[in-house]
């Protein structure tokens, strides 16, 4: 986090513009003491642009209910709902004079906030992408000689860089009902006071997953449980959850339950909580529990470093990571036996999909690794975007003629088992064109139509599928979106025809955007591919090129003369 809460003071004749790389005074230590300032109130003699502004600003701080907002209120106005959501505004926002709005050599004036909304926090601290144009009016009096806004709408406004400073990231967890592990759901708390955060994530534990995992993410905490009791802390640091109303949970689901509070507690640097039910150790065998002790119940699977990247280039699969990088890979998808297009192997390495051109058609291939025998499936298309693999391997996904999303299900007893996802949120807005699935298997990343967007994958008892809860990030800053994949479940990289964007990474829920550097690459991009700890990988007009961030400061190529590479991560 940006380590001050920055505020800036400008006298403006007829509109306050400010960029967040305006001129600075230092405010409060976020992340420090709990006695840290807080935004002051008004200046004396501010004007209304002036007094709006610096309003805006102070609505970061939430402590007291945005008390150090509230200080640039009139007594008319002390009603204000400040828990009524917040808009998060991005880059540069003005504040200026209203269409209609009497002179300011009145006692009483409109003054208008306009900037590009970004999204809205949640009264359930999750974030909601909604790029848009943004204005809001306000009202402003003057009583004794100053100003103070004494009519305003619900809710707190707030530019992108104040709402960093003042709310912290934490990822609660939740349970995938069918393979009974824990998913991370992305939230926001106060950074201040920090010593609440830890009731806050409880609270929004008991509150259930948010909005962008409805139907895919389930809670073991029932809707009536609740804390037994405040939480404290033991004399030996431990911090002690006491609930109740869980109802009858067999040991496994305990487990997954104290994985879940654990897990995100831990967010919030929770080293150790003792876990009780109605007074008693909910694991009758753990007096306490570390992050370590539930980590394995984690859904996420990243790629072990000793399994290799791969591309398709040239009609073939070859290896990019280990000893002998652009090698071949033993068998049909090597040896040129099928016209190769792209492919993807599975996080362990062990089984292998590929779409293969016949003509003008695209059929899908499934077989095991290292040996490289293949089987084909009875899937044939016009076009077939690139497979995409489940976490345990047990599915794959391709999509058909940008419409049509097919899974193939694979074991080592059946041949394989076709089925369909229900994508029709998706297909809606347009020819889907990309789709990568989370390596915890509970989200898609797509591009549909240019635009980038998100979806959770839900999965009934019997067995169906679906795409649901489909958001769109951040289309004025990508623009067309060519290709996307998953650095992490909280993180999403993507190519675009946007020259000042080429690569760009995503937070999940679509707050962050943040350009990746592209100055020595050839546009246009054709193909990405990401992993967790691993370099990113880009195909432009020349190959295929590396990029591992820290003091790296350009791409390096490992791949030359291959236009038409795919590379790829296992996933």
């Amino acid at each position: 986090l940006v380590p001050a809460l920055l505020f800036a003071f400008a006298a403006v004749a007829g509109c306050a513009s400010v960029p967040e790389s305006s001129p600075v005074q230092v405010l409060r230590q976020v992340g420090g003491s709990d006695d840290a300032l807080v935004p002051p109130g008004p200046v004396a003699g501010s004007n209304p642009l002036d007094l709006v502004r610096d309003f805006v600003f102070a609505s970061g701080s939430s402590t007291e209910r945005h008390g150090a907002a509230r200080r640039f209120l009139a007594a008319e106005a002390e009603g204000w709902d400040d828990a009524a959501g917040l808009t998060v505004l991005d880059g540069q926002f003005d504040t200026v004079p209203a269409p209609g709005a009497a002179s300011p050599s009145s006692d009483t004036t409109t003054i208008r906030i306009r900037g590009t909304a970004i999204g809205r926090l949640t009264p359930s601290g999750s974030f909601e992408p909604g790029q848009t144009m943004f204005q809001q009016d306000v009202t402003v009096v003057r009583r004794d000689g100053q100003w103070r806004i004494s009519d305003l709408p619900p809710g707190i406004v707030v530019p992108l860089s104040v709402f960093r400073d003042n709310y912290k990231p934490v990822r609660t967890w939740f349970v995938d009902p069918v393979r009974r592990l824990a998913v991370a759901d992305v939230r926001h708390v106060p950074s201040v006071p920090s010593r609440a955060q830890a009731a806050r994530v409880m609270e929004l534990l008991l509150a259930g997953p948010s909005g962008a995992l409805t139907g895919a993410a389930v809670s073991l905490l029932p809707p009536g449980a609740q804390l037994r009791a405040n939480l404290t802390t033991s004399e030996d640091g431990a911090l002690v959850v006491d609930l109740t109303r869980l109802g009858d949970l067999d040991e496994p689901s305990r487990m997954l339950l104290a994985a879940q509070v654990v897990l995100s507690l831990s967010e919030v640097n929770v080293g150790r909580v003792r876990l009780l039910a109605d007074g008693e150790p909910l694991l009758p065998d753990r007096r306490d529990l570390t992050r370590e002790d539930v980590a394995g119940l984690s859904a996420e699977i990243e790629p072990g470093a000793d399994v290799p990247g791969l591309v398709v280039a040239g009609g073939r699969v070859r290896q990019l990571t280990g000893p002998e990088p652009s090698v071949p890979l033993p068998g049909p998808l090597g040896n040129g036996a099928y016209d190769v297009e792209s492919a993807a192997s599975t996080v362990d390495g062990r089984r292998i999909a590929a779409v293969f051109r016949v003509g003008g058609q695209r059929t899908l291939l499934v077989g095991g690794l290292p040996e490289g025998g293949v089987t084909p499936v009875p899937l044939t298309a016009d076009d077939m975007t690139r497979p995409s693999w489940t976490p345990t391997g047990g599915e794959v996904w391709t999509v058909m003629d940008s419409a049509v999303v097919a899974r193939v299900l694979v074991d080592d007893i059946a041949p394989p088992r076709t089925g369909r996802v229900n994508a029709d949120e998706l297909a809606a807005l347009g020819p889907i064109q990309d789709l990568r699935l989370s390596r915890d298997g509970m989200r898609v990343v797509a591009v549909v139509g240019g635009g980038l967007y998100t979806g959770a994958v839900a999965r009934t008892i019997d067995g169906e599928v679906a795409i649901r809860n489909v958001r769109r990030l951040r289309p004025d800053d990508l623009g067309a979106v060519v290709a996307a994949d998953w650095r992490s479940t909280e993180s999403i990289v993507a190519i675009t025809r946007n020259p000042e964007m080429l690569v760009g990474q995503v937070t999940v829920d679509g707050l962050v955007v943040q350009q990746i550097v592209s100055n020595n690459l050839t546009a246009p991009l054709t193909a990405i591919a990401a992993a967790a700890n691993r370099p990113l990988w880009v195909t432009d007009q020349t190959g295929v090129w590396s990029f591992g961030g820290g003091d790296q400061v350009a791409w390096r190529q490992v791949l030359g003369g291959a236009p038409d590479a795919v590379p790829l991560y296992p996933g």
